[in-house]
Parts: structure tokens; sequence; C-alpha cells
């Protein structure tokens, strides 16, 4: 991945086609799709740990751990901090609050739905659906 997913995400403000923001929240979730990263977030909740306390907490080795943690890091979900000899990690509060913003619009089934009115219609997608038929046509 190439920098914070949730930045690329908060793009579509900038007029990100439906496409790539599509492409770049499938990409967010994906991060969340293994049960041991959704554990991990569990466990960060309120609280920064480190790699060993995470392992011990999980049973899984450091190595496996680490390897969540860089994709979960990647995807700009959690924040390293050294101290010391150790690497604490914790959420990152503004990519949580960006990633239950679009999951929300994305699961909201009247956010983003074409209204019509008096059989006009009123967003981009049926405009142009209905320009296409209607060169059809002609």
């Amino acid at each position: 991945m190439t920098g914070p997913v949730w930045l690329s995400i908060l793009a579509e403000a900038n007029g990100v086609s439906p496409l790539t923001e599509a492409h770049e929240l499938a990409r967010a979730l994906k991060v969340l799709s293994v049960a041991t990263r959704v554990r991990i977030v569990q466990l960060l909740k309120g609280r920064a740990l480190c790699v060993n306390a995470l392992a011990a907490r999980l049973d899984v080795t450091q190595g496996g751990v680490s390897q969540h943690l860089r994709i979960m890091r990647d995807a700009g979900l959690v924040l390293d901090e050294k101290r010391g000899y150790f690497v604490h990690y914790r959420l990152n509060e503004e990519a949580l609050a960006a990633w239950r913003g679009e999951i929300d619009k994305l699961l909201d089934p009247t956010h983003g739905a074409c209204k019509r009115t008096k059989g006009t219609p009123k967003c981009a997608a049926a405009t142009r659906r209905s320009k296409a038929v209607a060169s059809r046509r002609s």
C-alpha cells in the first residue's frame, strides 16, 4: 500500500471518481478482514501495547504480530511510538473516525441514492443513464 488508506478515502471530497472511492474503501476494509487484526484493534482500545504484550495476549508469535501491525500501520490504523527498547502501538483515533464515517455512508441505504422529482433525475449517475438511453433511441 502507498500511504495511509484512510487519507485516500477522504479524497472523495476532492472529486475522486466513485470507482476509485469504492476501490479505496475495499482496500481499507481488507485490512480488518483478518480476525487477528480485529482482535488487535480490540486490545489497543484505550491503551498502547508493545509487540510482546500483544503476542502474549493473542497467542501468536512476535513475528506474526509484527506483520499484522505493519499492515495496520501502512493503512494508518495504528501509530507506533518508541519507548526505550520497545515500540508501543496505539490506535489512530483520527483514522478510526474517518473509517467509521465512510463505513456508515456505505451502509446507509439513503446516502448517495438517486432521487427523482417529477420524473427528473437528480444525481449524476441517473443523468448519465438517461442521456445514454436517449442517445441509443436516436
